[in-house]
């Protein structure tokens, strides 16, 4: 008994030690600027599995220098109550869910920029309930530590946008050889329209779906 309660002991110290960890590095995004993600490790790690000369294509820029059509473009697109919610959208999550058990397989997540912030940042994409949980501890630390410019700022300068491209000024160049700030209403729109699937559709970048995304957006 006395091994058992130390090592839920031990196993407690642990967690709370990893969401300190969380917690800290979360404190000191909100006046500094992360320079890599979990995502990003992870990408940058493939590529060279391929080619060891490969980098990321990857250039922080201020809020203020991304386009207002992007920023509308990609909460309309990934977060339409952004501002209201604070952090879980669970009527989006609510309706996801039984949109899913309509169609029958998982068609759609519900995840906020928050959410999706969160596992950026610290986690993988594999999906588990473990996985889960953590992603949501990390999305209110987020919402109390910064305000909603600051994270629309941060996820729009390392949110994955193709093979090896992450955030906004490196997506702008690499699709439409423009700066972030110089994005137009339908440039912005089709970018957004790429979140869901970065690499699949910055591939592609035209077709039927693409294109019609693009026009609701």
């Amino acid at each position: 008994m006395r091994w058992t309660l130390r090592i839920a002991l031990l196993a407690a110290l642990l967690i709370v030690a990893v969401q300190l960890w969380y917690a800290g590095w979360i404190a000191w995004w909100r006046w500094n600027d992360p320079q890599e993600t979990a995502f990003m490790r992870r990408e940058l790690a493939a590529l060279q599995a391929r080619n060891p000369k490969a980098e990321l294509k990857h250039r922080w820029v201020p809020y203020e220098r991304i386009a207002v059509s992007l920023k509308r473009a990609v909460i309309t697109a990934e977060d339409a109550r952004f501002a209201e919610h604070e952090g879980v959208d669970w009527e989006a999550i609510e309706k996801a869910y039984k949109d899913n058990v309509k169609r029958g397989r998982p068609a759609r997540g519900g995840s906020t920029i928050t959410q999706q912030l969160a596992k950026n940042l610290f986690l993988s994409p594999e999906r588990s309930y473990v996985r889960k949980a953590q992603e949501l501890v990390i999305t209110y630390m987020i919402e109390a530590f910064w305000d909603k410019r600051r994270i629309l700022e941060v996820y729009l300068n390392v949110v994955e946008w193709g093979e090896g491209v992450f955030g906004a000024e490196a997506a702008a160049r690499h699709y439409f050889g423009v700066s972030a700030a110089q994005l137009g209403p339908e440039q912005a729109a089709r970018l957004a329209a790429f979140l869901p699937n970065p690499k699949r559709y910055g591939r592609v970048r035209s077709g039927p779906y693409i294109d019609s995304r693009t026009g609701a957006i």
